[in-house]
């Protein structure tokens, strides 16, 4: 049942990796950024499966998936956010949290091969106050980037619950970490869900104008 929806979650993936492409070369820096960041974690997805297929150790691959995810999010935000204070918040709180995690990352060698708390709290947080920040911005202006930014929240709040329990989940039974990661699997579906909703509202838009 996990498996599924795993492979269902890469599937949709996929497909709006494709989508995206199709497009990329026409459309502004913002919507070229969600595309890299699609392939960026189609790539993580691709080798996460492959190792873990091989009897690999591939928690590593997370760290990859966080930070990325962060920084290529906070780039999505730098490109639509509207007001320069906000932009600002966003420069330096994705400077600040590189070079923390860094510093965390050479003091700490071994954490690289665990769950790192304070990694999955950070990146994501920042990301959910970014994403707080544009809904903030929509009420007065046209929806921009409106799925996206819904997917993005929902996913990044919910996963964050999940992921930070992540220590927890080898001291659980088997049913009860079955269905934690189930819970994220299908967060995943929705996130993609979200992400093929944005990309079919910009298509229709696009062929209304050129009628």
């Amino acid at each position: 049942m996990i498996n599924y929806i795993i492979y269902l979650g890469y599937l949709f993936s996929g497909i709006n990796l494709l989508l995206y492409l199709k497009n990329y070369r026409k459309e502004e820096k913002a919507y070229k950024i969600v595309t890299l960041y699609l392939l960026v974690i189609a790539i993580i997805q691709f080798f996460t499966s492959l190792l873990k297929n091989n009897g690999i150790h591939n928690l590593f691959l997370s760290h990859f998936y966080f930070i990325l995810q962060m920084v290529f999010l906070s780039f999505f935000y730098l490109e639509i956010l509207e007001m320069k204070m906000q932009r600002r918040i966003v420069r330096t709180c994705l400077m600040t949290c590189l070079c923390v995690l860094g510093i965390q990352y050479l003091t700490d060698k071994e954490l690289f091969f665990r769950f790192n708390l304070f990694e999955i709290f950070i990146t994501s947080y920042l990301i959910i106050i970014y994403s707080m920040f544009h809904f903030y911005n929509l009420l007065n202006t046209e929806k921009r980037y409106y799925y996206i930014n819904t997917g993005i929240l929902v996913y990044l709040f919910g996963s964050t619950v999940l992921f930070l329990s992540g220590n927890l989940i080898n001291t659980l039974q088997l049913e009860s970490r079955n269905v934690v990661w189930l819970l994220n699997a299908i967060l995943v579906v929705i996130y993609q869900l979200f992400i093929f909703i944005e990309w079919r509202k910009r298509s229709l838009k696009k062929n209304e104008d050129y009628e």
